[in-house]
């Protein structure tokens, strides 16, 4: 067993130092939104902004206006209020009221074989004109300039899709520590800087902004294509990607943010939606790495206890690692530069939605979101 332990506290050591190369180096290649400079003259290409809304009383105010108020000079903003049972319809009648050149399309019903808000994302566009469509969520706040500078970056780059990841804001300590270890499982996941690379299988979405081209968005099936997939934002990158189109991620920090989820509670059951989606309905990728997160990021810190000799200071050192790689991390992700101390808490907490996730879709038959239960066998079916 000590041997076993050894080995194991070696190995570990091994990814972290790997992992932590990359991402060093990987974060450090991305560009931020806030230092791109802006245009000096504004492209002739319109954008359309579309906003799924169903039930979003609490933050759509906010979120919108900010939308209409950016500066990019031809900008349609279309906001699809999916059958919402709250005072959202009423919010964006009179926000309506005071910005004419904002649209809604007010859905009644979901048809079989999509998820609402897939089948909202869809409507948007079909309602659209721009030569550039921006999805968004009704949530995110931007700030003036943003669609100005993201814009200017995607044609003077020659993009097909851009992709900004917001500042994530949630109440309370326990959230904002869980969005610093979920950002360090993201980029493992993910690995965001390499969606650039036409070599690489890597590809990125991010729901909160997504910035493609019309004729691209057509080309790759639209939101037909993954309409069943609760992870559509990733997916439609993926679609893209595979379609040979050129793609970027870029930082949105101090330009875009959102708040993701009020509660721990609200974490757990949006998340749940999501991660099992997230692995392609695959029972073995959930325990694969549920035993790799244990060994990896909870084990060392009980190591540093439970061990002794070599491979208690192995142990030390892993953990010296993972609190190095999080600090670093931290300004790239806005959280608190000390969020690795909640690392294993954050992980188990994390591998509990992953299982949750699998087990409630496995034992209910599909997942329920918002009202609406979708099947697992078509969610399944609609594979990527």
């Amino acid at each position: 067993m000590d041997s076993f332990l050894l080995y194991l506290a070696m190995a570990t050591l091994l990814f972290w130092v790997a992992f932590g190369i990359d991402l060093f180096f990987g974060n450090r290649s991305i560009q931020f939104l806030k230092d791109l400079r802006l245009p000096a003259k504004f492209p002739s290409h319109r954008v359309s902004i579309i906003i799924p809304a169903r039930n979003e009383e609490r933050n759509v105010e906010e979120a919108l206006k900010s939308v209409l108020e950016q500066d990019y000079e031809d900008l349609e903003v279309i906001v699809v209020n999916d059958r919402s049972t709250d005072r959202t319809g009423s919010i964006l009648d009179e926000i309506g009221r005071a910005y004419p050149t904002f649209r809604i399309v007010h859905l009644q019903e979901l048809p079989r074989g999509w998820l609402g808000k897939n089948h909202a994302l869809y409507r948007g566009a079909q309602e659209a004109s721009g030569d550039l469509l921006l999805f968004t969520d009704a949530d995110v706040v931007m700030h003036p300039s943003a669609v100005s500078r993201a814009v200017g970056y995607m044609l003077g780059h020659q993009l097909d899709h851009v992709a900004i990841a917001p500042d994530v804001r949630m109440p309370g300590v326990l959230l904002q520590l869980f969005v610093g270890a979920f950002g360090i499982f993201f980029s493992l996941y993910a690995r965001p800087w390499k969606a650039r690379d036409p070599k690489s299988r890597r590809c990125i979405g991010i729901g909160a902004f997504n910035l493609v081209r019309r004729d691209v968005y057509g080309a790759v099936g639209t939101h037909q294509r993954i309409a069943m997939r609760p992870d559509d934002d990733i997916k439609l990158g993926k679609l893209i990607k595979k379609h040979g189109y050129r793609q970027e991620f870029l930082f949105g920090t101090h330009m875009l943010h959102v708040e993701w989820y009020a509660s721990v509670r609200e974490l757990v059951e949006g998340l749940t939606k999501n991660a099992f989606a997230g692995v392609d309905y695959r029972i073995s990728a959930i325990v694969g790495a549920s035993i790799a997160q244990l060994l990896t990021s909870v084990w060392p810190f009980l190591g540093i206890f439970l061990t002794h000799g070599s491979t208690r200071v192995i142990n030390g050192v892993v953990v010296l690692a993972i609190l190095a790689l999080c600090r670093d991390s931290a300004r790239f992700l806005t959280v608190a530069p000390w969020f690795g101390v909640a690392f294993p808490a954050a992980t188990l907490l994390f591998i509990y939605i992953l299982w949750r996730s699998m087990l409630v879709a496995l034992f209910h038959g599909g997942i329920d979101w918002r009202g609406t239960r979708y099947p697992l066998a078509e969610l399944k079916a609609n594979k990527v």
